[in-house]
C-alpha cells in the first residue's frame, strides 16, 4: 500500500506487498524488497537498496549524500539486508569512491537516531545503539552489540560477538567476542553471555577464554602472545579468526585495563 500523500518517485523499483505511509519520501535509483514498511516521514534517497521485511521509520534518511569533503557526486549506494530494522531519526549514508558501498546486513537493529557513516560494512544480527555515531569505513562483523552513545572512530574494526558498553570511544580495534568497557576502551573479559546464547558449547568458550588469557594476562606483547597461541592451541575456526584479526589490525588493538 503507497498512501496518496507519499512521494515515490517514478523509477524507484519497489517490490510485492511495500507499505509507504503519508509524507515519505522515496527519490529514483532505488530499490526496496518485499514486504517493507517504509514511515511516514522517513526518507529513502539516491542509491538506496532495501531488503525484503525491513521496517524503516519516521525521520530517518537511508542514503543520504556521504558527510566526506572528498565526495564529488560519484555513483555509490547505500545497501540494507533483509529483515532489518532502522528506528526514528537514524541515518546511512551511501559510499564515496573509497569503497563505492554503505551495507548494512540481515537482521540487524538500528536504534534511534544511530548515524552510519558512508563505506561502512555492518554484518549479520548486529545492534547499533540509540545515538551511536558510526565515522566512515568502519567494519563491523556479526553478531556485535555496540551499546548506545558510543562513538566509532573511522576505519576502527569490531570483531563478531563483540559487546561495547554504552558511552565508549572506539578508537582503536576491539578483537572478537570481548567485552569492551571504560575509558580508553579496554578488554573487559569474554562475551560468555552472548556466546552462550548464540550455542557455543562451554568447551569452545573456554577454549576462547584461555586464548585471550594468554593474549591479554601473560605479560608478552601482541606479538609473543599470537606465537604462543599458535604454538600451544590446537587450530579451530575460531582460534585462526582471534589471530588473524589481530595480525591485520592497521590500528592496533584494545589493552586490558
Amino acid at each position: 500500500m503507497i498512501s496518496n500523500l507519499a512521494f515515490v518517485h517514478p523509477e524507484a523499483k519497489l517490490g510485492s506487498n511495500v507499505t509507504v505511509e503519508p509524507f515519505a519520501f522515496i527519490d529514483r535509483n532505488v530499490e526496496i524488497g518485499d514486504g517493507t514498511w517504509i514511515g511516514p516521514n522517513a526518507t529513502v534517497m539516491y542509491g538506496a537498496r532495501i531488503g525484503k521485511n525491513c521496517r524503516i521509520f519516521p525521520t530517518a534518511v537511508i542514503s543520504g549524500i556521504p558527510q566526506d569533503l572528498k565526495f564529488v557526486g560519484e555513483e555509490s549506494t547505500a545497501e540494507i539486508g533483509d529483515n532489518t530494522t532502522v528506528r526514528e531519526g537514524s541515518t546511512v549514508n551511501r559510499g564515496t569512491a573509497a569503497v563505492g558501498k554503505t551495507v548494512i546486513g540481515n537482521n540487524c537493529l538500528l536504534m534511534a537516531y544511530a548515524h552510519v557513516g558512508h563505506d561502512c560494512a555492518i554484518g549479520d544480527n548486529c545492534i547499533i545503539g540509540n545515538s551511536c555515531g558510526l565515522a566512515g569505513e568502519v567494519k563491523v562483523h556479526d553478531w556485535a552489540i555496540i551499546s548506545g552513545g558510543t562513538l566509532v572512530h573511522q576505519f576502527a574494526r569490531i570483531g563478531a560477538h563483540v559487546f561495547v558498553g554504552g558511552g565508549s570511544k572506539v578508537r582503536i580495534d576491539v578483537p572478537p567476542y570481548v567485552k569492551a568497557d571504560r575509558e580508553p576502551l579496554s578488554y573487559m573479559g569474554l562475551n560468555s553471555v552472548g556466546l552462550a546464547r548464540r550455542g557455543f558449547v562451554k568447551e569452545k568458550i573456554d577454549e576462547i577464554h584461555n586464548i585471550y588469557r594468554t593474549i591479554y594476562l601473560s605479560g608478552l606483547n601482541n606479538s609473543q602472545a599470537i606465537e604462543k597461541v599458535l604454538n600451544d592451541f590446537q587450530p579451530s575456526q575460531e582460534r585462526d579468526y582471534i589471530v588473524d584479526f589481530i595480525k591485520s589490525s592497521d590500528r592496533g588493538v584494545i589493552r586490558a585495563k
